[in-house]
């Protein structure tokens, strides 16, 4: 079993791979296809648009939640293809790792020139063990 920093790492290393080919601008579910396509590759666990239920008041709710990528079942992967990313992305992320009580979750922000200032590694300070 890979620690969640390996996983994160393969992830950000596949990310970068799909950047510096495709280049910015974009659709994100062009990045998307690839990154999942890259991820499978390197023999991780990955999940397209997995389903994520709503549960409030304990009753599980169908509102077409959907995780861009869920990897090894231990990390969010929430993709955009946008000019600037918005405390709103970053807030969405989060709920994603609360919902499936993650620790680790990566925002990743193609439409930038350079990969590496597009990802931010968020981590989940609602998770409980």
């Amino acid at each position: 079993m890979l620690e969640t920093n390996e996983i994160t790492e393969k992830i950000i290393g596949a990310a970068i791979r799909v950047h510096k080919e495709l280049g910015p601008g974009l659709l994100e579910s062009a990045y998307q296809e690839c990154l999942f396509y890259e991820l499978q590759q390197t023999g991780l666990n990955v999940e397209k648009e997995k389903s994520l239920p709503l549960v409030y008041r304990n009753v599980e709710m169908d509102c077409g939640y959907r995780i861009d990528l869920f990897v090894e079942e231990d990390v969010v992967v929430e993709l955009k293809a946008v000019k600037q990313v918005e405390d709103i992305h970053i807030a969405q992320t989060l709920t994603y790792m609360k919902l499936t009580n993650t620790e680790i979750g990566l925002l990743i922000n193609f439409n930038v020139t350079q990969l590496t200032k597009g990802i931010k590694r968020l981590i989940n300070k609602y998770y409980e063990e």
